[in-house]
């Protein structure tokens, strides 16, 4: 055994029973903390076998750490375990530092890799048009109410506190011209089409009937109180059930879904920015890795997608 294993083995069992002994770390906690070490360990062995270099504890540094993150993410490793792993190696290090085995710190200036943001949910167009297309009941308030916040919520883009803020002012009929209120009470203004305005007027009329027509804002309950955050996000979620394959339902989920249509069907990317009221571009173009992953998964029903094998006309 190469006196590089000796020693780095040494101080990785007292780094075991410190963790044990006197950090009182659980033992599937040092089992995992053992392991990544191991892995770190057999990395340095690799590498002093192609290389001829003998690595001790006191002459790792940062470039020997980042190259063994850099082998970790070739072999497709995901960077919660990749940074996991160097966690483990920043307390084992840390540990030899407190005990002067080690003068300096090899990864201080070392950053793991980013987490990759998880893409927002979003309804497909075919499966949230059947939900807004299913028939109601046009006479009960609550019903007509439900359908024209997911409606509005939907074709609209906006976030589930505008809609809730909404007042019967901010919605000119006419001009078929929304203005909401956002982010740091910034205001913008978002157009709509004729259906959304006929659901609006029948949506009115129902109110006035079950309510009463003076209320000071749009949304509004029975008893004519502005409905809460809580009741649309209730609503929204019990709307979207009919949707089996969606993971999440929410009224945010709606907005992601006006994103995602938008571009899918060939709207700009500075339009759709504008629309949703987000201040930075950054924050709309997680949508356009959406539409990609919509690409992609059209593009893998193609038959020679599917096929994997490749011959180059070679016969078998």
């Amino acid at each position: 055994m190469r006196q590089m294993n000796v020693s780095v083995r040494k101080y990785v069992s007292l780094f075991k029973d410190y963790l044990l002994h006197e950090r009182n770390y659980s033992t599937l906690t040092v089992e995992a903390y053992m392991s990544d070490l191991e892995q770190f360990i057999a990395y340095l062995e690799s590498k002093e076998a192609t290389t001829g270099e003998s690595f001790m504890a006191d002459t790792v540094d940062a470039d020997i750490v980042r190259e063994w993150m850099m082998d970790m993410m070739g072999r497709r490793m995901l960077a919660t375990s990749v940074n996991r792993k160097l966690s483990a190696l920043k307390s084992f290090f840390k540990y030899l530092k407190r005990k002067r085995i080690v003068g300096k710190h090899p990864l201080m200036q070392v950053t793991g890799p980013k987490k990759a943001k998880p893409l927002p949910s979003f309804v497909k167009d075919r499966d949230i048009i059947d939900v807004l297309d299913e028939e109601i009941d046009g006479e009960v308030f609550e019903t007509v109410r439900d359908r024209l916040m997911m409606e509005l919520l939907y074709e609209t883009g906006i976030r589930c506190a505008e809609l809730v803020g909404l007042a019967d002012g901010d919605i000119d009929l006419s001009a078929m011209m929304l203005k909401v209120t956002g982010k740091r009470n910034k205001q913008r203004l978002i157009p709509f089409a004729e259906r959304l305005k006929a659901m609006i007027g029948d949506y009115l009329n129902v109110r006035a009937k079950a309510v009463g027509s003076h209320t000071e804002a749009f949304f509004v309950r029975k008893d004519g109180r502005q409905v809460s955050s809580s009741v649309v996000y209730y609503r929204i979620r019990k709307g979207l059930m009919a949707v089996q394959a969606l993971s999440k339902r929410s009224p945010h989920v709606l907005r992601h879904t006006f994103a995602t249509s938008m571009l899918n069907n060939g709207a700009e990317l500075n339009a759709v920015k504008t629309l949703l009221g987000h201040s930075s571009l950054a924050s709309t173009a997680i949508y356009t890795h959406l539409t990609f992953e919509e690409l992609k998964r059209v593009y893998n029903a193609h038959p020679r997608a599917q096929n994997r094998r490749t011959n180059y006309g070679h016969q078998d």
